[in-house]
């Protein structure tokens, strides 16, 4: 029996202790994070409806050492960092100036409010020794990679490519009925692709669609992807997310056995692919015919409708050319490159700017 580190008690947060609490094997779910009140309330909810134990802990989560002590007195199996410094939806209904520059910049420019909390965490974890897995859902396909160039690559992301994966087993239960056994499913695709995803809109151009293969021999189907009831962008998202979430911390959990599926970032890589999960080991499970080389280049370059143009060996990101035309009015060092030892001062100057 599992006890789970939850980092965030944010909406998402919330959300993945309540699917933890009936997801089997989970003996002890402990949130951790800001806003005491929110932490409380989601812990409150667990034990309203379900046997699981849950208890919450007040920590500043940016703070290694904060990170450190959590870590020895929760003595997880398993952590989930779920917390950022700013939602992904928190700029949704602005429509000021400096709101709509960053939605045409792409999330990019952003990371540096994604990246002070997962860096942390992942400093702890190598101080401590854990050596269980980290699951991140913070930004990543772009934030586990950068964390690998520094030797504190999360085992695993959350999200993003493992909802991408339930749509289309979705579609193909939609398809062939109650009683059919659905095919082997593998997705190969990037965050910047779940909006068309959950709209249901097929980009014009095929190669810019997310890659989906069935069965072994991995014959494409594509347009599975596109099939599912459409949602607008936004907080909706946030319940495939967590059954998402909850999907791939379950193939974590020890003896869980194996499990193939598709999740973002495994190994440090860009963007999602599919995976094997076994004894909270991860390895590739690439189609035949999809070459590692070719498929992580192209989840670069979808990567770039976010605004990242690169990701150095040192983790120093630089940003696509719109990205920074979008930003360079209203605040002009956003444009310049960011190394993560600098995201902790930039993300107080985005809160400033943002009167968050």
């Amino acid at each position: 029996m599992a006890r789970i580190l939850v980092i965030g008690p944010g909406d998402m947060g919330a959300r993945i202790v309540a699917g933890l609490a009936f997801t089997p094997g989970v003996h002890e779910i402990v949130l951790a994070g800001v806003p005491a009140a929110a932490g409380q309330e989601a812990v409150g909810m667990v034990r309203s409806t379900s046997e699981v134990a849950a208890r919450f802990t007040a920590a500043d989560c940016t703070v290694p050492g904060a990170v450190e002590a959590l870590l020895s007195d929760s003595k997880p199996d398993v952590i989930v960092q779920c917390a950022s410094l700013m939602s992904p939806w928190a700029l949704r209904d602005r429509t000021d100036d400096i709101a709509r520059a960053f939605a045409s910049a792409g999330l990019g420019v952003t990371l540096p409010m994604q990246l002070p909390v997962v860096r942390a965490v992942m400093s702890a974890v190598r101080a401590t020794g854990f050596t269980g897995p980290v699951a991140n859902l913070s930004y990543p396909d772009v934030t586990n990679a950068i964390l690998d160039r520094l030797g504190l690559g999360p085992t695993i992301g959350l999200g993003n490519a493992t909802m991408q994966f339930l749509r289309v087993r979705g579609a193909l239960r939609a398809t062939l009925g109650s009683e059919a056994e659905l095919p082997l499913v593998r997705v190969i695709g990037h965050h910047n692709q779940v909006y068309p995803v959950m709209r249901a809109e097929p980009p014009d151009d095929p190669a810019n669609r997310v890659r989906v293969f069935l069965g072994e021999e991995g014959e494409r189907a594509d347009h599975l992807a596109y099939l599912g009831h459409p949602y607008a962008a936004g907080v909706v998202y946030n319940q495939v997310t967590a059954v998402a979430c909850v999907r791939v911390v379950e193939a974590l959990l020890p003896g869980a056995g194996t499990t193939r599926i598709s999740a973002p970032a495994p190994l440090g890589l860009p963007g999602g692919y599919p995976v094997v999960i076994e004894d909270g080991a991860i390895s590739l499970d690439l189609p035949p015919g999809q070459e590692l080389d070719e498929v992580s280049a192209w989840q670069s370059s979808i990567g770039r409708n976010d605004g990242v143009d690169a990701i150095a060996p040192d983790g120093t990101v630089t940003f696509t050319e719109p990205a920074r035309d979008a930003v360079a009015a209203v605040a002009p060092w956003l444009t310049e490159p960011l190394h993560p030892d600098e995201a902790p001062e930039r993300a107080g100057r985005i809160c400033a700017l943002l009167a968050l």
